[in-house]
């Protein structure tokens, strides 16, 4: 990796934690000192302690006893009652250092236990313990997850788990609930090593059934859907989220990029996720690397969580000068480990266990916090970010109004973000140098009556002028003279256009303050007006024709010289594909409170935290390597290209025939049809767009929306196409490091469920009614069942006509 201190960027912030699943001591301050003095930022703590754990398995034992054969019916006697905590029960006390820990609930409670008993007194000690949590001022809870198997029969008690988290999240308006969870569901990871679990204690009336004797596979995606439960019943709050644990051996790319796009606020690196390299240090296989400096670039990074590594350092000898964690390593000791085959299995092997032993009695002596030194090596020597990134810090799934630049007037800052994108203006100017060329060696007549055989060029919606400078440079470059025309609207832009043109064009260009739909064209010197040669304009949006460039250029086409006119950009075309995006989901819902049309609302959004449902190529393969033992060697996998597809398409200048006819029907006469399908004379029409795309989708899922992107080809020449695009799967061949548009979101008001090996039917209109433009969209999802398909979900219609796009 290369080192971000070589590319001039600051080093990235890692905020690691140590945790211990059976912490022997309380956490003092002395405790909190001596982490922070070997460079963690934050400890863990149990809530409740091996006193309480005992005096709960008492009370079961005493229960027990009382009714041992259950001849009487339970529900003819009252359940046990867990007695309110006591000072022996917890280490916890109301503290200014409380913020610095992160509280775990006990890992042997079982809310989602089939047995009424356990799960009775699993409730109870499990909402003590929040309370009393949220009592002390503890910010951060880490709630283990759902048991997903019960013997042989896997866990049927995920909606009362949910239930039981959305109380907690009632019990502390403060409390952030983090919920523990694996990548996979594999049942050979999920043991009774804790002779105290009450799972142990359920009764076998409650865990046995018809699947008793048949195999449990492991399931990739199986605690992705218990998650999808427990946040869907708690109604995407804000306050909860997930606590990754990170296996030994890393599952497919397509359940590591479902991860991703959830609420991640902690990563859990279990001592067992590390090897062992050549120089006996500890450190992570490669795509653990790769999914940690993923998340890394979130919005919200997650917090790291070294488990069960060793207890902290010197914790004894509170005088032992410790060295600093700093990160920095010779490369020897951080040099990926080689992975034989036993390496990555689910859990080390004996043998790698008792080599990791001695490892780290050895380490200890030279650096006493080996795995943290690992970690901060890793923090040091981040990737650098792209273009896309560095401009976007602090946008990433950040949601935006489009613009509305036909009724407002944009801001002067508004016009200066679109500018700093060097990409967009290049490729503009390569495409106004290749049509002047191609001009002048096609011998076609200018427009032009000065005499001096310029090509008459419009910048039409010219802004602050970026394309008018561009157009002068096109000339000086090609040799071609021409004549500037820069038409803006904005009074105030008009102001900067003249002050541009007298300080930095000399002069050359004209400068109109028009509405381009409104401008007659270039005056002639009879005081007529005269053809424009070559149109230019950047009126394009996140979804190509979403800020009215269809009806903004075909208002103007009138000035294009109607024999061998050329507009630039030539065409475009809006794309689209299905997206996980529980984040956004949730974010809307929050504006939703005060904003009734938040749902209906396209929203421009830098996506980041998604997942894409859709892909490219099959993930079968994925689907179908459940048993999570494969012991080859991990292959660093990159996230998949999604299937975008092309919902529609527009072409400038439009056919003279269809414009005919539009000028026909507005107005209404009776030559003009009986007015528009969606109210109006029906003289936009033209412009309205329908399109039903299917989307195959071989992994489950839960659909939040619609990705919205475009490509534009602004010149086909003779020396090919200029284009761009905001299409993840073209756009490092056509743009690429390109800003200037982040991509558009159409949301879903309910998600819907996609099942593995499904069908997305997605249905979009651009509808018109000759006053505004709007978007509607509906989803669909279908499978195939013994050859007939079957409709599993459909969505509302949504409509964003309420805050469409005034013409």
């Amino acid at each position: 990796m290369d080192s971000p201190q070589s590319t001039g960027e600051m080093m990235p912030i890692f905020y690691v934690g140590q945790h211990e699943t059976k912490r022997s001591l309380p956490v003092t301050n002395q405790v909190l000192r001596q982490a922070q003095d070997c460079n963690y930022d934050m400890l863990t703590t149990p809530i409740t302690t091996p006193h309480f754990h005992a005096s709960v398995l008492a009370l079961l034992t005493a229960y027990s006893q009382a009714h041992p054969d259950g001849s009487i019916p339970s529900r003819h006697h009252p359940m046990p009652l867990v007695p309110p905590l006591k000072p022996a029960d917890t280490p916890l006390t109301p503290s200014d250092s409380i913020s610095q820990l992160i509280a775990f609930t006990s890992p042997w409670i079982d809310l989602a236990s089939p047995d009424p008993l356990i799960a009775h007194l699993s409730r109870q000690a499990f909402n003590q313990e929040i309370a009393y949590a949220a009592f002390c001022g503890v910010v951060t809870v880490v709630v283990q997850g759902p048991r997903l198997h019960h013997g042989p029969m896997r866990a049927k008690g995920i909606s009362q788990y949910a239930r039981a988290i959305q109380e907690a999240l009632s019990l502390g308006n403060y409390l952030q609930l983090h919920i523990l969870m694996p990548m996979i569901d594999n049942p050979e990871l999920e043991n009774d090593e804790d002779m105290g679990n009450l799972a142990r204690f359920a009764r076998e009336e409650y865990i046995k059934g018809h699947s008793e004797n048949q195999e449990v596979k492991a399931d990739l995606f199986g605690t992705w859907d218990a998650w999808n439960v427990i946040r869907s019943v708690c109604k995407y709050s804000s306050r909860l989220s997930v606590a990754l644990t990170l296996p030994r051996r890393f599952p497919p790319m397509a359940v590591q990029s479902r991860w991703y796009s959830e609420p991640l606020r902690l990563l859990s690196l279990p001592a067992t996720s590390f090897l062992v390299n050549a120089r006996g240090s500890f450190v992570l296989s490669k795509p653990h690397q790769l999914f940690i400096s993923r998340c890394m670039r979130l919005r919200n990074a997650p917090w790291l969580l070294l488990t069960d590594i060793g207890p902290i350092p010197g914790i004894n000898d509170p005088d032992l000068i410790l060295p600093f964690s700093t990160g920095i390593l010779s490369p020897g000791a951080a040099v990926d480990a080689s992975s034989p085959r036993s390496s990555m299995s689910p859990s080390p092997t004996p043998a790698e266990a008792s080599q990791m032993a001695r490892h780290v009695s050895r380490k200890s002596k030279a650096d006493p916090t080996p795995h943290l030194s690992y970690i901060r090596y890793l923090q040091r020597n981040q990737p650098p970010k792209s273009t896309i990134e560095r401009f976007g810090a602090g946008f990433q799934d950040f949601l935006q109004s489009p613009l509305q630049p036909l009724t407002d007037n944009l801001e002067s800052m508004t016009y200066e973000v679109f500018e700093k994108d060097p990409i967009k203006y290049d490729w503009y100017e390569r495409a106004i140098a290749q049509s002047l060329r191609d001009w002048k060696s096609q011998g076609k007549t200018v427009s032009s009556s000065r005499g001096t055989g310029s090509v008459v060029i419009a910048v039409v919606g010219s802004g602050r002028g970026p394309l008018v400078t561009r157009t002068i440079r096109a000339s000086q470059d090609t040799g071609v003279q021409v004549e500037v025309h820069a038409v803006e609207k904005n009074p105030n832009a008009y102001v900067l256009l003249h002050r541009h043109n007298e300080e930095d064009w000399g002069g050359v260009v004209t400068v109109v303050k028009s509405d381009m739909r409104a401008w007659k064209g270039p005056m002639l010197l009879d005081g007529s007006h005269g053809y424009v040669d070559i149109l230019v304009s950047e009126l394009l949006g996140s979804f190509a024709d979403n800020e009215l460039s269809p009806e903004c250029l075909d208002g103007v086409q009138h000035v294009l010289n109607p024999q061998h006119g050329i507009s630039i950009p030539t065409s475009y075309t809006a794309h689209l594909t299905p997206i996980a995006a529980p984040r956004l989901h949730a974010d809307i819902i929050g504006r939703s409170t005060t904003d009734s049309n938040a749902f209906e609302t396209p929203w421009v959004v830098m996506l980041h935290a998604i997942d894409y449902l859709a892909t490219q190529g099959s993930q079968n393969q994925a689907s179908s390597e459940t048993n999570g033992t494969r012991q080859s060697q991990p292959k660093v996998e990159m996230p998949t290209l999604p299937d975008v597809q092309t919902t529609w398409s527009f072409e400038h200048p439009c056919p003279p025939p269809i414009l005919a006819q539009s000028s026909l029907r507005r107005g209404g006469s009776a030559s003009g049809g009986g007015g528009g399908a969606t109210g109006g004379d029906g003289a936009n029409e033209h412009n309205a767009r329908f399109s039903q795309l299917t989307f195959q989708c071989s992994e489950r899922g839960m659909c939040h929306g619609l990705a919205g992107y475009f490509e534009t080809v602004l010149y086909d020449g003779s020396d090919g196409k200029v284009e761009l695009s905001t299409n993840p799967v073209t756009m490092d061949q056509k743009s690429k490091d390109m800003i200037s548009w982040f991509p558009i979101f159409f949301p879903l008001k309910v998600p819907i469920y996609v099942p593995e090996n499904s069908e997305m039917y997605v249905s979009m209109w651009r509808q018109t009614d000759d006053r505004k433009v709007w978007y509607e969209w509906l989803v669909e999802s279908f499978v195939t069942i013994a050859g007939r398909r079957v409709r599993l979900g459909i969505s509302d219609l949504h409509s964003s006509k309420k805050n469409g796009c005034l013409m």
